[in-house]
């Protein structure tokens, strides 16, 4: 819950119109998550997403690059990526086993954050910090 209240405040510091909830995710209103959120759950409009090949296929058809922060055999740097639109749905997966395989192949692109350490493995609001502030500094 605290993962998903620290995404809520890193989108509100960003901008972020909507975040989309699957899965087992918590969803507000919960105390654990306002407490990380700050109050920002209640300023970024979110969604409980059931069917997400219904939803990535709408949100292409809007004109949206669907990425997903994910390593994969073909992710690209997040620094040599240049997004084609402003219009993108960052995909985040669990914090263990990541996105989804069925969802992977449906991205545009997978990006991931280099890392240089040994562990090569981030929190997942860490990385979704991370990865917003990417996309801002690309995209202003």
């Amino acid at each position: 819950m605290h993962n998903v209240g620290a995404a809520f405040r890193s989108a509100d510091a960003f901008g972020i119109k909507s975040l989309c909830l699957s899965g087992y995710t918590p969803k507000p209103p919960r105390a654990e998550i306002t407490k990380t959120a700050l109050g920002a759950e209640e300023h970024v409009s979110w969604e409980y997403i059931d069917d997400w090949e219904a939803e990535i296929n709408r949100l292409k058809e809007a004109g949206y690059t669907v990425a997903g922060l994910e390593q994969t055999d073909h992710s690209l740097l997040m620094n040599d990526w240049s997004p084609p639109s402003k219009k993108i749905c960052l995909i985040l997966g669990n914090e263990v086993t990541g996105i989804d395989s069925d969802l992977i192949s449906m991205l545009d692109v997978a990006i991931e954050i280099p890392q240089f350490g040994m562990k090569h493995s981030l929190n997942v609001s860490v990385a979704c910090g991370i990865g917003l502030y990417a996309l801002f500094e690309k995209l202003s």
